[in-house]
């Protein structure tokens, strides 16, 4: 599938929870939070959206691995992408 259909996709999906497998075989769970221009940013599963003072976590620790928004998945390494009815 080609990135621009991930990322219409990944657009209209902004709220809903998904599963993203990547070409390296990583496999991300998490709500879609935003879409940048080549990137989609997860907010995970199981995760608190606080980082311990009441204010949003944005850091780089882990990266895309889920510990915040970090540098979001490449839309280009998206293998497949499902979208979950229900979270874990």
């Amino acid at each position: 599938m080609s990135v621009t259909r991930y990322h219409s996709m990944c657009r209209q999906g902004i709220g809903r929870p998904v599963q993203i497998r990547t070409f390296n075989g990583q496999v991300h769970r998490g709500v879609i939070e935003r879409v940048g221009g080549n990137r989609v940013y997860l907010r995970p599963f199981g995760r608190a959206n606080f980082a311990g003072y009441g204010y949003p976590y944005y850091g780089g620790y882990g990266g895309y691995g889920g510990w915040g928004w970090g540098a979001g998945i490449a839309l280009g390494a998206i293998a497949a992408l499902a979208f979950i009815p229900f979270f874990f």
